[in-house]
């Protein structure tokens, strides 16, 4: 993470939150500064025409934004990019596991190409397949295994979602964990029995859900820590348990503070706090929203003039809120300014050189799933996309 201390000051008001990050990247190409790259990328899209669909990823910063054909959440672009079946190429601007995503749902004729490969994402890295598998094997030692459904959080890698699929779970979104949790209970005979999830990989998301969207308590749940024998639980506790959550976090969301909170609403009169699920437990318990980063830009842009308040999620997003309110008085909700580092390796340089290769008939940077991870996953995925009711956005 990037990090720079900052007073707690409403966005777009004086301070200027903006970082300045020297990428080298193949072609020497010249800093995202110099006003030549954005005609090149211009002149690169132009000369692919619909051979190209670039999809950008809400916490990407303005540089890349601008050239997105698409903007939004990982599984709303990657379904977006299934849409396009004419588009050849798939330039993703997000990080590796969404572009996965694509990929399993895209047709075998596109590509999908992901401008830096160094674009990862630090809570999907958590959860490695072997340590899931070894997980598992010790639910199975435990005596618990059959009574247990595995959801993974669309924030994972295509081998995750794939043992899900393979093992009667599926995927979800922040915006419809609730229904992907009641839909994995009732698999099992419904929450009153002796049904257990095993949530992945996002520990927080699935905390907040159970307990605040399914009137779970917080013991009812307990934490599998990777590197401790036994994922540091007892065989009691495992059967004892009715979420068991991977020990696992967004390195954004997961650094916001209560103590920020309460000192917001002792300096900004009639602040609303407006937080990401991922955001932990007890921030989450002090804010007045919760909700998918879709559901905070709707938020925002139907609040009313001249209302404040405070975001705790990936702060380009933040940063563009408030440049698109200024009637409204936006700040972050942190003290500290902290970028998603992985998220914004991808800048103008890399999509440049990932246009400007194709133009030149190269294609660099492919992320392609194997075909079993991809029947699996795609079946986990599919699981969701048939839940009743609910949004599939993350």
């Amino acid at each position: 993470m990037t990090t720079t201390d900052l007073p707690l000051l409403p966005l777009g008001r004086g301070t200027d939150l903006t970082s300045e990050r020297g990428v080298e990247c193949p072609g020497d190409l010249p800093p995202a500064s110099d006003p030549a790259l954005v005609e090149r990328a211009r002149a690169a899209k132009a000369a692919l025409g619909d051979r190209v669909f670039v999809l950008g990823h809400h916490y990407q910063r303005d540089e890349v934004i601008q050239f997105a054909d698409v903007t939004g959440d990982s599984f709303k672009l990657a379904r977006e990019a299934a849409a396009r079946p004419d588009a050849e190429f798939i330039v993703f601007c997000g990080v590796h596991f969404m572009a996965e995503s694509a990929d399993i749902l895209t047709g075998e004729s596109q590509q999908v190409i992901l401008p830096d490969l160094a674009a990862g994402c630090s809570m999907a890295d958590m959860a490695r397949l072997t340590q899931v598998e070894m997980a598992w094997d010790a639910l199975g030692a435990a005596g618990v295994a059959d009574s247990v459904v595995p959801v993974t959080y669309m924030n994972s890698s295509a081998d995750i979602k794939a043992f899900c699929g393979r093992n009667g779970g599926l995927v979800c979104t922040s915006s419809n964990a609730e229904v992907a949790l009641e839909w994995a209970f009732e698999q099992k005979g419904g929450l009153e029995g002796d049904a257990k999830i095993f949530f992945l990989p996002d520990q927080h998301l699935g905390r907040n859900t159970a307990v605040l969207k399914m009137g779970l308590t917080v013991d009812d749940c307990v934490v599998w820590d990777p590197f401790r024998p036994g994922g540091g639980l007892t065989p009691e506790q495992l059967r004892a348990a009715k979420v068991i959550l991977w020990r696992g976090h967004c390195s954004v969301h997961g650094k916001f503070s209560p103590d920020v909170v309460d000192e917001l609403r002792a300096t900004i009169p009639g602040v609303q706090i407006l937080v990401h699920p991922e955001c932990t437990h007890e921030v989450v318990l002090k804010a007045d929203l919760v909700g998918s980063t879709e559901f905070i830009i709707k938020t925002i842009e139907a609040a009313p003039s001249g209302s404040s308040w405070s975001i705790g999620t990936e702060l380009n997003l933040v940063q563009r809120l408030a440049a698109a309110h200024p009637d409204k008085n936006i700040s972050f909700l942190d003290k500290t300014v902290c970028y998603c580092s992985t998220m914004n390796r991808i800048d103008l340089p890399h999509l440049v050189w990932a246009l400007e290769s194709l133009v030149a008939g190269t294609v660099v940077n492919r992320i392609e799933v194997d075909p079993d991870t991809a029947t699996w996953a795609q079946l986990a995925l599919e699981r969701m996309l048939a839940l009743p009711g609910k949004s599939h956005k993350d």
